[in-house]
């Protein structure tokens, strides 16, 4: 009897290891590596022990169902003999034949040795680890990773041997999870969510904007140079008070004999500062603050914290050393949120607005310096090319600068040039042709 208590012992302390190999399992898949790795590179030294196991995640899971089977089948061997020895003489004393007692005592051993497995050993761990999965992980990983490294030879085996199985079924076996969406798919899963009403529709759009700036470099976001309104170096700080008045802006490069000699930059704040009876005779030169130069391929986001702790406006340079444009915050701050206009800005052609269909078909009027990522948004995908404009992508197609009139296609869609500003693209037509019928484009 003393015996049999004892094994009943060692099989709920085996469900108990089961239950530490399950929320080990749990805890691994589901806890948010980022917040690992941050507080391991904080110093954390249970965080530091945990990423450890996620960096080898496939061999760990391995080990931990290891330890599920064998603590399972050592359980049910312990402890169904033992209720059947405890459980024989209670069946046996209230009448019931030898046999059948021992019988009933071996199922009903069963039963309750599977019962608290499934419960004690299985289900609660299970959601403790998924409610908690941080917490859990910090428990049980120490214990997890030190019988891993026991059973390290045995677990090799198992895992190589499933490894070869899967890369049998053409699938690539992984080490690590694979947790993080990408933004492609958090921008789907954006869109959905507005169709479905769980996020109300601009919530949505600045979220595709933000994830979208990622994307974007200095020449994505930037004035081109055709468009910079810049002041020579021997300007005076009246001029800068009456160029605000002509565009609206408040910030100027200020250049010596070309726009590629960018020597510093001019506000309006700038000239206000000057008494009024010496702005005609003050240069805008020794007004100027040092110009803030980045690259065309820096990201918008470091831009974006560039212009922020630095100044306003950055000047782009091109990778032969000319000016390629001017950036500034309000132009990386409408990527996101839309077009930022107020009074002071004139009032420019939208870069898209649709107008009544014509023959059937969809169309629209757009701005030829709209980037073909901001098309998107009616469908068009244009093919990759050593463009970033529609105004680009019409040259590209005609193979020259276009002129007022031409017309150029792509597989369902047609353009037309309605008007040319010095060699720019400025408006064209976008016709959607529903049918997706292939015309030869017009030379």
């Amino acid at each position: 009897m003393i015996t049999a208590w004892l094994l009943l012992f060692a099989a709920f302390l085996l469900i108990l290891a089961n239950g530490l190999f399950v929320a080990a399992e749990f805890a691994l898949i589901t806890v948010d590596r980022g917040s690992v790795e941050r507080a391991a590179q904080a110093g954390d030294r249970r965080a530091a022990g945990l990423a450890k196991a996620l960096r080898k995640l496939s061999f760990q899971l391995s080990g931990a169902q290891l330890g599920i089977t064998v603590t399972s089948l050592v359980v049910g061997m312990l402890a169904a003999p033992a209720l059947s020895t405890l459980l024989t003489p209670a069946l046996t004393g209230v009448g019931l034949p030898r046999a059948a007692a021992a019988t009933a005592a071996v199922t009903g051993g069963m039963v309750l040795a599977t019962v608290l497995q499934m419960v004690i050993g299985e289900l609660v761990p299970k959601n403790w680890a998924i409610s908690r999965p941080l917490q859990v992980a910090y428990a049980v990983v120490g214990p997890q990773r030190l019988f891993s490294a026991v059973c390290r030879p045995l677990i090799s085996f198992l895992n190589g041997s499933a490894d070869r199985m899967v890369r049998a079924l053409g699938i690539e076996p992984q080490e690590e999870l694979g947790h993080a969406r990408t933004p492609a798919e958090l921008v789907s899963l954006a869109r959905h969510s507005a169709r479905a009403g769980v996020m109300d529709e601009q919530s949505a759009r600045l979220f595709v904007r933000t994830l979208g700036l990622g994307e974007l470099t200095a020449e994505s976001v930037m004035t081109p140079r055709v468009d910079v309104v810049a002041l020579q170096r021997h300007a005076s700080a009246a001029d800068v008070l009456n160029l605000t008045r002509a565009t609206g802006l408040s910030r100027f490069p200020v250049y010596g004999h070309s726009l590629d000699e960018v020597s510093g930059t001019v506000t309006l704040k700038d000239a206000l500062a000057v008494p009024a009876d010496r702005r005609a005779r003050i240069r805008v030169a020794d007004l100027a603050s040092a110009p803030l130069l980045v690259p065309e391929t820096l990201p918008a986001e470091r831009l974006l914290d560039q212009l922020r702790r630095q100044q306003p406006m950055a000047i782009v340079v091109d990778e032969y050393g000319g000016t390629a444009g001017v950036v500034t915050i309000e132009d990386i701050v409408e990527e996101i949120v839309g077009e930022v206009q107020d009074e002071h800005d004139p009032e420019d052609i939208p870069e898209l607005r649709q107008l009544p269909p014509a023959d059937g078909h969809p169309v629209w009027e757009a701005d030829g310096r709209a980037r073909l990522d901001q098309l998107e948004a009616i469908g068009l995908q244009a093919p990759d090319g050593p463009y970033e404009t529609l105004g680009g992508l019409l040259a590209d197609l005609l193979g020259k600068l276009p002129d007022p009139g031409e017309r150029a296609s792509l597989p369902g869609w047609r353009f037309t040039v309605l008007e040319v500003e010095r060699h720019r693209t400025s408006r064209v037509l976008i016709e959607r042709r529903l049918d997706d019928e292939a015309e030869e484009t017009d030379r």
